[in-house]
């Protein structure tokens, strides 16, 4: 009997296994080494060229130059770059650092103007006596920073 060792994945991992795996009659633990199985053949196969998919992750080759199978693990790669950089995105927590004011929706929806401890208060303008309408720039940047969704105001 083969043994197993316990190891952290990704929440959004776990329910495509747990789905995956119901159709297949795996648990979501079975589904998970079933996958890992196929990756260790795909990265072993020399029908796929790991220096050609290095050089287009590296940016110095094409991503049309390869061929179907490689432009997937190419796909693979970046979509689990870009969970990383968002998982470690926190621009309210840029924003405040760098002093600058932002708006972001509270659990309820309601729009919320944060600004950061560098931000003078007395260059501030007086608070409006009536409601702000918030109208959202053609253009910006949005990230989530938890449950909500943060723009930078200034």
């Amino acid at each position: 009997m083969a043994t197993t060792s316990p190891a952290r994945i990704d929440d959004e991992l776990y329910a495509s296994a747990k789905l995956a795996g119901s159709v297949q009659s795996r648990s979501a633990s079975q589904q998970v080494a079933h996958w890992a199985r196929i990756g260790r053949e795909i990265e072993a196969s020399s029908s796929i060229s790991h220096k050609e998919i290095a050089a287009v992750l590296a940016g110095s080759r094409s991503y049309d130059s390869l061929d179907p199978k490689e432009q997937a693990v190419v796909r693979a790669e970046w979509s689990a770059r870009m969970d990383e950089a968002r998982a470690e995105l926190d621009l309210a927590e840029d924003f405040a650092r760098a002093g600058r004011t932002w708006v972001e929706l509270d659990e309820r929806g309601r729009i919320v103007e944060r600004s950061g401890p560098a931000e003078s208060r007395a260059a501030k303008k007086p608070a409006a006596t009536k409601p702000a309408v918030a109208k959202r720039p053609a253009s910006g940047a949005t990230a989530k920073t938890g449950k909500s969704k943060v723009r930078a105001a200034g």
